[in-house]
């Protein structure tokens, strides 16, 4: 199997240990492919809808952004990690998903999203973890991913995990490693299941896109729903 770990700083905080024990499971099964931002996603999104309008081999930043989409679309396990910045995701991680907004839903969603599983990784000092993983998983259930498995720790003593008092570190290394256990345990043979609010989401897209369709066979997203089959009876859920 394959993992793809997007890490939302360069920093080896609380959020990297974290992660490292969640892959601690997959380390002897599955092929791991991490990028770390802002390096390996250095540049901000400029807003230019190149890539919604006429295609996203067009954004300045292709490169980088479409050698990331490679290792997303093959993995079957995403997981995504980042530390609470004022409340939310890292700005660097933020910069990562604005690049994505042609892979949306209502734009030309990945089919292969529609049947993978993720996981968010969120901690922050005080309070934040919560929303910094909304960030995340937001983008994530818009990329047409259902099953997005959430840890996300609000620490009260000093960020270093270092300095983490033994009590606490044993806490947290139990409940990652029972989350790593857990989902090494799944069967990625068999597709994640896609949920109900994420077909509703993609039905109304859908009507969206027919209507485009009809006034404008030629218009980006609207050819490729119709390429894909959606606009008649084919479904990503059913690759």
């Amino acid at each position: 199997m394959k993992v793809t770990v997007i890490n939302g700083t360069e920093k080896h905080g609380v959020t990297w240990r974290l992660k490292e024990l969640f892959l601690e499971s997959f380390r002897s099964k599955a092929e791991i492919i991490e990028y770390d931002l802002p390096r390996d996603c250095p540049a901000f999104c400029m807003g230019c809808v190149n890539c919604i309008l006429k295609g996203e081999e067009l954004c300045k930043d292709a490169a980088c952004i479409q050698k990331i989409e490679g290792s997303l679309l093959e993995a079957d396990l995403i997981v995504m990690t980042s530390p609470a910045y004022v409340m939310h995701a890292t700005g660097a991680m933020k910069a990562f998903l604005d690049h994505f907004a042609y892979r949306w839903m209502p734009h030309r969603p990945a089919p292969q999203m529609f049947q993978k599983r993720a996981v968010v990784i969120t901690q922050c000092l005080g309070a934040g973890a919560k929303s910094a993983a909304k960030d995340i998983r937001h983008s994530l259930s818009w990329w047409g991913i259902s099953e997005i498995h959430i840890f996300a720790e609000s620490l009260m003593e000093n960020i270093a995990w270092e300095k983490l008092s033994e009590k606490r570190k044993r806490k947290l290394t139990g409940k990652m490693r029972a989350l790593s256990k857990k989902l090494a345990g799944i069967d990625y043979a068999k597709p994640a299941r896609t949920g109900v609010i994420t077909k509703v989401k993609f039905y109304i897209c859908r009507m969206m896109q027919k209507s485009l369709y009809q006034n404008n066979p030629e218009y980006p997203d609207a050819k490729y729903w119709s390429e894909q089959g959606w606009l008649e009876k084919s479904r990503p859920w059913k690759m």
